[in-house]
């Protein structure tokens, strides 16, 4: 909200009217050896005016920058519109729908945006979201665990997915004695080993597919899936969910007549209409097979009629047990990333199917465009060779650490260094473009990366090295 309303008097007339002394008296409920006695490293509340500097001082640390970083959060143009909407409060300040008759505005776009998750993922059900794309995975690792008959408690990992999706999922499941093996990557094409893949022994409950992968590359997901099912292994699929408005969505993932596609599919809705923010927050979708929908966390929204025929909204295989049963149920989310949600359904409206499908294009045609021309400066090389969507790994000749560091100082955010994850590939950036990059935007990263790397290899932009010799 713009404000907070309540004035000192209000409060002690609303105490009033219930009975109570004091705010703190409505939780005299709580032991008071669970009381911290105070919060001495908090600092005494500014007015609004301070605080509205505080935060703008805040914000400009962040500075402006020309962004090529990616890594799982992208710098997409979002239409004005979104966020206008989003603001209005009907949404801005609506929470948990549990009163169906009161919160049909809600339930209607909790419902048209299950209704474009599972149409742009191809598979039959959507949850109300998740926290973000990590939890999302670490949901999908336990539900597919859960679905095992046999209770197999092993899921097969590709080193190819995201490092913070993977320590998130394994952080999650360690203590419930669920086991995620690695499965390497090809050092030439940068996606999964096929042959470290067919090596693997014993039971699994699922493998993870991601699409594109972490490195930017496009994975065979039609054999990995295929491979899934014919080891008795659930396929979940982590997505990037623009790039499908180009590629096969899950759910048709699998040679035909082979399999039926991906059984759940995970990510985050980031790309989406919600903004970087400084890091969030973003939310995670889920979607799976109508099979699976007893073992899906979160919340789902139906559609039905009421006694006079007219359509209505209301949660749907949401059972109370999420809230009160605790270690007893099917999982401890109980909340959801609701107003994200919100732009993010918005966003897919005004595109729509064409609007995103341009959106993708524009990403991959200006990240092959950037490509082209750092391959283009001496030192820089390709690292993999499989098709990629707006994402791709190059490799330099000089430190990592100082090439991003002389690149910042041009107000450029080079790209994400890999070396922290992947210590066989620390001499190599991972390189994003969206379609908010001009083309002066990418020769200028080729000039100051051609002029940082001649400095560092000894010699002077455009003086070929014969001249030193």
């Amino acid at each position: 909200m713009p404000f907070i309303p309540h004035t000192e008097s209000d409060i002690a007339a609303m105490l009033a009217s219930i009975g109570a002394s004091s705010t703190d008296a409505l939780f005299d409920e709580i032991p008071t050896d669970l009381n911290c006695g105070g919060l001495p490293g908090i600092p005494d509340g500014l007015s609004e005016m301070h605080v509205s500097r505080l935060m703008n001082q805040r914000a400009v640390q962040d500075g402006f920058f020309s962004n090529f970083i990616g890594a799982g959060a992208y710098e997409h143009h979002i239409p004005a519109a979104v966020w206008q909407i989003v603001t209005r409060g009907e949404f801005y300040s609506a929470y948990t729908p549990y009163q169906a008759e009161a919160s049909q505005g809600t339930l209607q776009l909790l419902y048209e945006y299950q209704t474009m998750m599972a149409s742009l993922t191809g598979l039959d059900v959507s949850n109300a979201s998740l926290y973000d794309g990590a939890s999302a995975l670490a949901e999908a690792v336990l539900m597919a665990v859960r679905a095992n008959k046999a209770g197999c408690r092993r899921v097969l990992v590709p080193a190819s997915v995201h490092p913070r999706y993977l320590a998130v999922t394994r952080t999650t499941v360690k203590n419930q004695n669920i086991e995620l093996v690695s499965v390497p990557f090809d050092r030439t094409t940068g996606i999964a080993d096929l042959a470290a893949l067919d090596a693997v022994t014993g039971d699994f409950a699922a493998l993870v597919i991601p699409q594109p992968n972490f490195f930017g590359a496009l994975e065979p997901v039609d054999a990995l899936t295929d491979w899934a099912h014919a080891h008795n292994m659930l396929a979940i699929a982590v997505v990037n969910p623009l790039a499908l408005a180009l590629l096969k969505p899950p759910g048709q993932w699998g040679e035909a007549g082979k399999s039926q596609g991906a059984d759940i599919c995970v990510g985050d809705g980031q790309p989406l209409g919600v903004p970087m923010s400084s890091g969030g927050p973003y939310f995670g979708f889920m979607t799976t097979r109508q099979s699976l929908v007893r073992q899906m966390p979160g919340r789902i929204v139906g559609r039905t009629v009421d006694l006079d025929g007219q359509p209505g909204f209301a949660l749907t295989l949401q059972a109370r047990e999420q809230h009160i049963r605790r270690s007893k149920a099917t999982s401890n989310i109980c909340t959801n990333q609701g107003l994200l949600v919100t732009a993010a359904t918005i966003h897919m409206s005004l595109l729509g199917p064409e609007g995103l499908k341009s959106v993708a294009l524009e990403s991959h045609a200006k990240t092959r465009a950037l490509l082209e021309k750092l391959l283009a400066v001496p030192g820089v090389e390709r690292v993999f060779n499989s098709p990629f969507f707006h994402e791709a790994v190059i490799r330099v000749s000089t430190s990592v650490d100082d090439v991003l560091r002389a690149l910042r100082a041009q107000g450029i955010l080079g790209g994400h260094a890999l070396g922290g994850d992947y210590p066989e590939l620390a001499d190599c950036i991972l390189v994003c473009a969206t379609e908010t990059k001009t083309d002066e935007d990418l020769e200028h990263y080729r000039q100051q990366l051609q002029r940082i790397l001649s400095r560092r290899n000894g010699r002077e932009p455009g003086v070929p090295p014969c001249a030193y010799k």
